[in-house]
């Protein structure tokens, strides 16, 4: 199985500027958040997306190129082949709008919880199923 992936597109704009000039690292590690959650509830169902929840244990982010103001970037996201556990891990890259290699690569792991009790659960195999190919 192929992991799909899911793509977002977002303008840069005032807000995610630093004072280098340059979007700021941590609306990098806003995207993939918000391309994270969209791609959950996009295939996850609503059953899925009523009884977790997901929480970030760890990001890595490895910064290429600079994006500025006025880019357009594709965000793109996919999961690991297999979750481990309670844990799957995500790559996010981000490209600025036409490019053929990311600006900013990340690779997250997440943690699936009960949404009520907010224990650890397992991935469930029929779930994980839904986000390939």
């Amino acid at each position: 199985m192929t992991p799909e992936i899911f793509t977002q597109r977002f303008a840069v704009d005032a807000a995610d500027i630093d004072e280098l000039g340059h979007v700021n690292n941590i609306v990098y590690l806003r995207w993939a958040q918000d391309i994270a959650t969209a791609h959950w509830r996009a295939r996850a169902g609503d059953e899925n997306v009523d009884a977790y929840v997901w929480v970030v244990t760890r990001h890595e982010v490895d910064y290429r190129s600079a994006l500025t103001l006025g880019d357009e970037v594709d965000v793109r996201t996919h999961v690991d082949g297999a979750p481990r556990g309670p844990i799957w891990r995500r790559f996010v890259d981000i490209y600025k709008a036409g490019a053929d290699k990311p600006s900013v690569q990340v690779q997250s792991s997440w943690c699936l919880m009960d949404a009520t009790t907010r224990r650890l659960k397992r991935v469930p195999l029929e779930m994980a199923g839904r986000f390939f190919v």
